[in-house]
C-alpha cells in the first residue's frame, strides 16, 4: 500500500496524526481468537499506507496487545507512530472486568509495565480508559501530567467521559482528545460532548464506528460468536434487535450502492465527514479489512449523500444499548 491518507490534527493541544487510526483491540480475543501473523502484518500494512494513531490498552488480553504493537513496531521507525494506550481497567484470572483503577499510584505502575511491554521510553497518549468513581478526575490528570513532567508521556487523552468531567479534566491540563464510540447507530454524543469537545479544543477518536462489524456489511443473522467473543453478550447483537439492526445496514447499502461504494466505506467516511476534529479508529484485524477501510478515505461525501445515509439509519434508530448494563454503568459519558 502507498502512504496517500490525510492527516488530521488531535484538538487544539495534540499531535497530528492520520486522518484514520487502527485500534488493536480485537488481535487480543475481544472478538475470538485472531491470527497473530496476520495481525502483525496488518499493523506493518497500516503503518506502510500511512496510519500513523495506534490504539491499544495494557488490559488487551492482559498485556497481549501491547507485547503484539511491540513485535509489529521492531525494526520499525518508533517516530513513525502515534501510540495511545487506555490503562486503569482491572482483570481477574478468568479474563473477567474487576473494576477500575486510577489512582496516581497505580497510574505510576501501570505506565511502568506498559512501557516495558511495548519497549518504548514513551507513550504519546496516555488515557484513563473509564472514570474511577473513587477517584476524583483532577488527582488523576495531575498523576499523568507528572508523567509528562518526567518524560514519560507527551499527551494526555480521556474515554468515555462527559462534558463534566471534560470540563474539570482540562481545567487541570491540556486533553488532546477524547476516545468515545461515535457512528451511525451511536450519535449520543452530538447533544452535549461533542459540543463541549470543540469548546474546549479536545478532539474526537471515535471508536466503533462500525459498532464491532455490525456496519461493516458483512454481518448477518446467522452469525454464530464464542463465548470469548464479547458482542454475544451485547445488546445490539441480540434477537430482535439484531434484526432491527441488520435491516438499517441494508438500507445504507443500497445507499453505498449508488455511491459504488461498500457500506463501511460509506459508515467510516460519515464519521469522517462530521468535522476535521474527529478521527475514526477501525479495529480491522486482517489486511482485506483495512484495505477496505482506507479506502474510505477517498470517499467525497456531498450535503445529498449525507442526507440519504441519514435517512437510511436516522439518528437513534439503533435497537439496544451499545454495551450491556454492566459495562453501561461504568460510562460516564451515558449519565
Amino acid at each position: 500500500m502507498s502512504s496517500t491518507i490525510g492527516t488530521r490534527k488531535l484538538g487544539d493541544h495534540g499531535p497530528e496524526v492520520s486522518e484514520l487510526g487502527l485500534g488493536l483491540m480485537g488481535m487480543s480475543g475481544m472478538y475470538g481468537a485472531a491470527d497473530r501473523a496476520e495481525s502483525i502484518s496488518t499493523v506493518h500494512a497500516a503503518l506502510d499506507a500511512g496510519i500513523t494513531l495506534l490504539d491499544t490498552g495494557d488490559f488487551y488480553g492482559m498485556g497481549h496487545n501491547e507485547l503484539l504493537l511491540s513485535e509489529a513496531l521492531r525494526g520499525r521507525d518508533r517516530d513513525q507512530a502515534v501510540i495511545s494506550v487506555k490503562f486503569g481497567a482491572l482483570r481477574d484470572p478468568d479474563g473477567g472486568f474487576a473494576g477500575y483503577d486510577c489512582r496516581p499510584a497505580a497510574i505510576k505502575n501501570f505506565v511502568v509495565y506498559s512501557l516495558q511491554r511495548l519497549g518504548t521510553d514513551h507513550i504519546d497518549i496516555y488515557r484513563p480508559a473509564r472514570l474511577d468513581p473513587d477517584v476524583p478526575i483532577e488527582d488523576t490528570i495531575g498523576a499523568i501530567a507528572d508523567l509528562i513532567q518526567a518524560g514519560y508521556v507527551r499527551h494526555i487523552g480521556l474515554s468515555e467521559v462527559g462534558s463534566e468531567t471534560l470540563r474539570r479534566a482540562a481545567a487541570v491540563h491540556p486533553i488532546v482528545d477524547l476516545q468515545i464510540e461515535y457512528s451511525l447507530l451511536s450519535r449520543g454524543i452530538e447533544a452535549d460532548i461533542l459540543p463541549t469537545a470543540r469548546e474546549l479544543g479536545i478532539g474526537i477518536t471515535a471508536y466503533g464506528v462500525l459498532t464491532r462489524g455490525l456496519l461493516s456489511g458483512h454481518w448477518t443473522a446467522d452469525r454464530s460468536t464464542t463465548t470469548q467473543d464479547f458482542r454475544a453478550r451485547t445488546p445490539r447483537f441480540q434477537g430482535e434487535n439484531l434484526e432491527h439492526n441488520l435491516q438499517l445496514v441494508e438500507a445504507l447499502r443500497k445507499v453505498a450502492e449508488v455511491k459504488e461504494i461498500s457500506v463501511a466505506q460509506a459508515a467510516i467516511a460519515w464519521v469522517s465527514a462530521q468535522g476535521t476534529d474527529i478521527v475514526p479508529l477501525v479495529g480491522a484485524r486482517r489486511r482485506d479489512r483495512l484495505t477496505e477501510a482506507l479506502g474510505a478515505t477517498s470517499v467525497q461525501l456531498d450535503a445529498s449523500d449525507l442526507a440519504a445515509i441519514e435517512a437510511a439509519i436516522p439518528a437513534g434508530s439503533a435497537a439496544g444499548d451499545r454495551y450491556d448494563s454492566h459495562q453501561m454503568a461504568h460510562l460516564d459519558s451515558e449519565r
